[in-house]
């Protein structure tokens, strides 16, 4: 009697085993910047998109310092037409798009009965419409690659709700909403799209919150934290540029809080 052998892969260990093309949108700063700096320690190529274009060429330059491939594009996320210019560009440089990030964000807080209409809107319109912006104009690409990541920043506001911020709360729950659906649209494609809602991590916009006085400052936050002590950077980008390997292949829809343990 014959019997038929099954071969199993070996998991890929370390780096991934092939260079990508990554796009990171809010990448000249805080959470976006260590996410740049992450994938390219990875070996991807990187590029680095922006609504500060100096910004955006300033971490460029670092990452090419490194001996990186990298390469900067200042954009408004909310510009559909020039989020596929700027696309367009990464096309030119580097090849198809196979990795996208979303970091790219506005926060804003208001009593909800005072939010104007306009404040909703902007923040709607950088949260929510940019990461659409963006994840149309790169999916053709990992469709006809039969490979991808989407990787979008959400936030734990979206999982238990903040009051003084509902437009940024709402904002970012439709971002957890959009990834999961996105999910299921193009798993069969080869293409994974997960969200980190980030929860307590030390940035600069959070700082600039807490000189406000919309934030406690960083010990009163800090005690507030399982872990007890405030997150990083690189803790987002340690769980993105996971998400963004090889090993990750079999994981999407998923919602990986990197909060120190503030949402259980």
């Amino acid at each position: 009697m014959s019997s038929t052998a099954t071969t199993v892969s070996e998991p890929v260990r370390g780096r991934s085993t092939q260079a990508r093309v990554a796009v990171v949108t809010g990448g000249a700063s805080g959470m976006g910047e260590s996410i740049c700096v992450g994938l390219a320690d990875s070996g991807h190529r990187v590029a680095v998109l922006d609504i500060d274009g100096a910004a955006a060429q300033r971490v460029a330059e670092q990452l090419r310092a490194t001996g990186a491939t990298a390469m900067a594009c200042a954009v408004d996320v909310t510009d559909r037409d020039a989020v596929r210019e700027a696309i367009g560009k990464v096309r030119v440089e580097f090849g198809a798009i196979e990795i996208l990030v979303t970091s790219a964000g506005s926060v804003d807080f208001a009593p909800f009965t005072e939010i104007t209409p306009q404040a909703w809107n902007r923040v709607v319109d950088v949260n929510l419409n940019g990461v659409f912006h963006c994840a149309q104009a790169v999916v053709a690409d990992m469709v006809a690659a039969g490979w991808g990541r989407i990787v979008t920043i959400s936030s734990s506001s979206a999982q238990r709700g903040s009051p003084g911020m509902v437009h940024y709360t709402a904002s970012k729950g439709a971002v957890l909403s959009m990834t999961k659906a996105l999910a299921r649209e193009y798993a069969a494609a080869g293409i994974t799209v997960n969200t980190i809602p980030p929860s307590g991590i030390d940035t600069p916009m959070s700082r600039q919150s807490q000189a406000a006085g919309h934030l406690p400052d960083s010990a009163r936050m800090a005690e507030a934290i399982p872990v007890g002590h405030l997150g990083t950077g690189e803790d987002i980008a340690a769980a993105c540029v996971f998400l963004c390997s090889e090993q990750a292949g079999y994981i999407t829809g998923q919602v990986l809080g990197v909060n120190g343990g503030s949402v259980i």
